[in-house]
């Protein structure tokens, strides 16, 4: 029974999907062996992948990646549903970027998915009371991606954010299941308030790039954002809003937006 054991904990078919991509990158090019073993075909899991990833890519002067993997692995080793997002995150990607073509993208490439696991352990942190090692992590994903988002912060799983420039989270943000967003997008404060002062986004929206949500409101389930836009108020869900300020202009237009990501607004 014992050896049975370590083959039934390994049934996981993203990794295994990952790791066969892995092996036939290094086919097509061998100079990428080195990185691709280190960063992947080196671990036995998924979680401890995205463990080294994190500590190499956040790795500084200031904290070595050696402590920085302990705090991942912890994270990772505590909280199960860590691993659980970070799947569901790459399926997203996967499903909604034109551009990936492959499992391995996200993890090795796509600054987008990395900010959002190593926010992640940064949540991680902040909801065990580990908060300055929280802004820690908040402080080098800003650094080494571009992307703020507050360790405070609640963000749900299935999470695509394509590009990853300037995009701003803040403190009290909650972000639905299945939401994409592209650059420069901010869920912002309106500078005038302190407690719980930022937008509340429902499951399925998609946030169109420079578009700024700003203040404690509610977008409703499976809205789009339009591009540019400035929302302000409330929205209720299935709308398509834009302009600035953001006015609805029309119905969302499918049942998914956030998965079609269909930016075009027809009529006006």
């Amino acid at each position: 029974m014992a050896e049975l054991k370590p083959k039934l904990t390994q049934v996981d078919p993203v990794w295994r999907r990952v790791c066969d991509e892995a092996e036939a990158a290094i086919k097509d090019d061998p100079l990428l062996g080195g990185m691709i073993h280190s960063s992947l075909l080196h671990h036995a899991t998924m979680e401890q992948a995205l463990a080294y990833r994190f500590s190499f890519k956040l790795a500084s002067p200031e904290m070595g990646e050696q402590i920085l993997r302990e705090i991942a692995d912890q994270a990772y080793n505590n909280d199960p549903d860590l691993g659980v997002s970070a799947r569901a995150d790459l399926m997203a990607v996967y499903d909604r970027d034109p551009a990936c073509h492959r499992f391995i993208q996200p993890i090795l490439f796509f600054k987008g998915y990395q900010a959002v696991q190593a926010y992640r352990i940064g949540h991680w942190l902040w909801t065990h009371g580990r908060r300055d090692l929280a802004y820690f992590v908040q402080m080098r994903v800003s650094e080494a991606f571009g992307v703020d988002i507050h360790p405070g912060a609640r963000v749900g799983k299935g999470i695509m954010i394509d590009h990853a420039h300037s995009i701003v989270i803040g403190e009290t943000a909650v972000v639905g299941d299945n939401v994409s967003m592209l650059h420069s997008v901010t869920l912002g404060g309106t500078g005038k308030e302190d407690g719980d002062r930022h937008p509340k986004i429902g499951d399925g929206v998609l946030i169109g790039a420079g578009a700024k949500v700003l203040g404690n409101i509610t977008i409703g389930h499976c809205t789009r954002i339009a591009a540019g836009s400035v929302v302000l108020q409330d929205v209720p869900p299935c709308k398509t809003v834009a302009g600035v300020p953001a006015r609805v202009v029309g119905e969302a237009g499918c049942s998914q937006p956030s998965i079609t990501m269909d930016q075009v607004i027809n009529g006006g």
